[in-house]
């Protein structure tokens, strides 16, 4: 479906849609919001929290995955979170700047478990944030890794099945091959 410049397609979690634009969303690096008042200087995000039914906001490149709750009809948020994005991406800079709480989480992290998120930048990030979504590796002791997912991922069907044997079976090969991973209960 093709409204204005921007497109809209599918993903793998039923609750979750790209809106794919003709126009940069985001400079550098990527942006999940869980909450209006996480959305900070990032007007076009918490304009389109104001509609109902939204329960995060994943914005990378020049796509912005929309993640509704589950009782709500994609039939009726479409053309509103469409209507809100053409209203508001003119005056939407991507550059804009946001304190980035993964690059600061990086710097604490422990030599094993910055090895296994070089891996999952290069083999798994990519697909994830392909479909709005990503991981984030909260901890790693013992052959147990504990992730958490972001975006259209943390409420995809495939996340607890398929996506994670994938991941567990890219670790193994690469890792640690008794590597067990669980995901971390949100909060």
């Amino acid at each position: 479906m093709t409204i204005s410049n921007t497109s809209i397609e599918p993903t793998p979690n039923p609750n979750a849609l790209k809106f794919i634009l003709d126009k940069c969303v985001k400079t550098e690096d990527s942006s999940t919001y869980r909450t209006p008042s996480e959305c900070g200087n990032n007007q076009l995000a918490l304009k389109i929290f104001y509609i109902r039914g939204i329960d995060q906001i994943h914005f990378h490149s020049n796509v912005i995955t929309i993640t509704k709750f589950s009782y709500e009809d994609w039939e009726n948020l479409e053309s509103e979170i469409t209507n809100v994005i053409d209203q508001n991406i003119a005056e939407h800079d991507p550059s804009y700047i946001e304190i980035d709480p993964e690059k600061e989480r990086r710097k604490s992290l422990g030599p094993e478990l910055l090895k296994i998120e070089e891996i999952i930048d290069k083999t798994i990030r990519p697909g994830l944030q392909g479909d709005g979504g990503d991981i984030q590796c909260i901890s790693f002791d013992d052959h147990v890794l504990i992730v958490r997912y972001q975006g259209a991922c943390g409420t995809c069907p495939s996340s607890t099945t398929g996506t994670l044997e994938a991941i567990k079976g890219i670790l193994r090969e690469k890792f640690d091959p008794d590597i067990n991973i669980y995901i971390a209960p949100d909060y």
